[in-house]
């Protein structure tokens, strides 16, 4: 089977034409946030991937979500949710019962976010659209079993067909708590991806032992072409064979950071699409990772899991 082209797409390695498909596979869950000190939590609509899809198409890059949930209260809350912003839904049929995944988002009174999670992830099938350009995935879609597995196999099968594959490792240990099987986990995935972001956080963790430049060194060693790693006030930094780029967050007033590193990964995701190729050339990368930090600020600048419109994040419509 050879490569597949999104429509409109460029010649390959060059710039692709602003119709590339990205397709993100993962998880779409109901949030229950609860602030530091209230009695009520409020259920919202999330999941990673899911506030992926939805970023990118406030980007207005044509995606399509790959992704399961129950025919339960929040599953209707999240197939709701999807329908009203209107992004492309594939919904997979699961291996026995489906039930929607929920997670309980502690809210720090600084806005920053603690998560358990109730979980459900076992696709029996993973059908990309034809006119895949660009894949995407990460959080508990590849921490969870036994989708986690099916995922790893996906990534591993198109970035083998010509595909761009790209992840967010967006660790949650308290789905998977044992750090040397999740750090086994990254580092599998880490072989078969182009691009991979993950948090200063999720590097931590994943490596205790080492400094974050360390960590995220070390898991481009085993393949990717760019290792993104988000750094909250700090900004972000991006690490080639060749180059260690960093750029800053923007200011301010941050109300949440929930849907931050999302919104990052939306735009980086919209930026790989459009050149069809991972930027590794100094000026290039640092454009793309100040538009993502730009991205991941304004959603900060708003409650839950909001990120901007293309016009916002070009600055051509206020918020």
């Amino acid at each position: 089977m050879g490569r597949r082209r999104a429509r409109g797409t460029g010649r390959p390695g060059g710039a692709w034409h602003v119709t590339a498909r990205v397709a993100v596979v993962g998880e779409a869950l109901v949030d229950l946030l609860w602030p530091t000190g209230s009695r009520t939590a409020r259920a919202v609509p999330g999941g990673s991937p899911a506030n992926v899809a939805v970023g990118l198409h406030r980007l207005r890059r044509p995606v399509t979500l790959l992704t399961s949930w129950g025919d339960d209260p929040p599953g209707a809350l999240v197939g709701e949710h999807l329908a009203r912003i209107g992004v492309e839904v594939v919904r997979l049929p699961t291996e026995g019962p489906a039930r929607t995944t929920v997670a309980l988002a502690y809210l720090a009174e600084n806005g920053s976010a603690h998560y358990d999670f109730l979980t459900s992830w076992a696709p029996a099938a993973l059908p990309l659209p034809e006119d895949t350009a660009v894949v995407h995935t990460g959080s508990l879609a590849v921490a969870v079993d036994p989708g986690a597995s099916r995922v790893l196999e996906l990534a591993r099968q198109q970035r083998a067909l010509g595909r761009m594959v790209v992840a967010d490792l967006n660790v949650r240990p308290a789905v998977r708590p044992d750090r040397a099987a999740y750090r086994a986990l990254a580092e599998r995935l880490a072989e078969e991806v182009r691009v991979l972001k993950a948090s200063d956080e999720d590097l931590g963790w994943l490596y205790p032992e080492r400094g974050t430049e360390e960590a995220a060194e070390t898991l481009r060693a085993l393949g990717p072409e760019l290792v993104v790693v988000t750094r909250g006030p700090q900004g972000a930094l991006g690490l080639t064979a060749a180059h260690r780029i960093a750029v800053p967050a923007p200011e301010v007033r941050v109300v949440d950071t929930v849907g931050a590193g999302d919104a990052f990964q939306a735009a980086l995701l919209d930026a790989l699409a459009t050149r069809g190729a991972v930027p590794t050339e100094p000026e290039e990368l640092r454009r793309v990772l100040t538009r993502c930090a730009r991205c991941a600020a304004l959603t900060c600048a708003r409650e839950g899991a909001d990120p901007p419109t293309r016009a916002q994040l070009d600055g051509t419509e206020s918020l």
